[in-house]
């Protein structure tokens, strides 16, 4: 039997639910878009991608950052839409504003919901971004976001507010959906004490709270941003798909394991329940309305 003309028609017609990557390749598997994948593929969801750059990492720390050709980052994104009814797009490491000029283009024609995960420099404070990055992702890409999620060195950068505690989070929030942004997450771990809490800004804030898992987990970022980019892929809101996400990153966190010599790796794939049991436990425990 011949296949058919359209492969893209018979997906689109079984209601596959597809996100999106753009990232940089982490070759040890921990973050990046390799990472993203991974989550999109615990959730059900099928994981497409746009490389934007190769690192050279392992567990131990980033050796280097080798962006490629704007040209070959249009090429993919043009390839990929050309095939696939996108649901939910993320951005992770895009490096430079010339990349981010041509993502931001194609995004704002196909209208696609958006996350924008600001990665500026690794954990280890390795540099992942020249220095017009943050403002071309301030003018360009938030504007076209369903969300903003930034740890809380990003926050900084992007808002100019110092972030010392909930109140100044608050406050870089506010700052940051100025920029156009619809919702804006502040990614909390980078604070001091025994919690984890992220805040969430709609128009209210949402707080989540979790508890700090003592362990060096390389990619939790990451995963908040892809589990959260594929939940909306799936079609819940945002509130929801952030409260869900928090709660699969923690479940991850606990099932990490070191399978390199230096930090642990994350392993979404093995966190697997029951999500009408989540969602009851994220409203009742987890998300709070400040």
């Amino acid at each position: 039997m011949r296949p058919p003309a359209d492969i893209g028609a018979v997906a689109r017609a079984r209601s596959v639910r597809t996100a999106l990557t753009i990232a940089g390749s982490d070759p040890s598997g921990g973050a990046g878009a390799q990472m993203d994948l991974k989550c999109f593929a615990a959730l059900g969801v099928h994981g497409c991608s746009a490389l934007t750059a190769v690192t050279v990492q392992n567990t131990a720390g980033v050796r280097s950052a080798n962006p490629l050709a704007p040209r070959l980052v249009k090429e993919q994104l043009d390839a990929l839409y050309d095939d696939f009814k996108i649901d939910a797009v993320k951005t992770g490491m895009l490096h430079d504003a010339a990349i981010v000029k041509v993502v931001a283009g194609r995004l704002a024609r196909e209208g696609t919901p958006l996350v924008v995960d600001p990665v500026l420099s690794a954990t280890s404070g390795a540099a992942l971004a020249r220095p017009d990055l943050a403002k071309a992702i301030r003018t360009r890409l938030m504007p076209l976001a369903i969300l903003v999620a930034p740890n809380v060195p990003e926050a900084e950068a992007l808002s100019g507010v110092r972030i010392s505690g909930l109140e100044t989070m608050k406050r870089a929030c506010v700052r940051l959906s100025r920029s156009g942004a619809r919702n804006v997450l502040i990614k909390g771990g980078h604070l001091g004490g025994g919690s984890a809490s992220d805040l969430l800004y709609d128009g209210e804030f949402h707080i989540f709270r979790g508890q700090r898992i003592y362990r060096d987990v390389h990619g939790t970022g990451c995963m908040l941003s892809a589990f959260t980019t594929g939940f909306l892929a799936c079609g819940l809101p945002v509130p929801e798909a952030v409260g869900l996400a928090k709660l699969r990153v923690m479940e991850a966190i606990r099932f990490s394991e070191r399978p390199g010599r230096g930090r642990f790796i994350g392993d979404p794939l093995v966190c697997r329940w029951n999500t009408s049991v989540r969602r009851r436990a994220i409203r009742k425990n987890t998300s709070q309305t400040l």
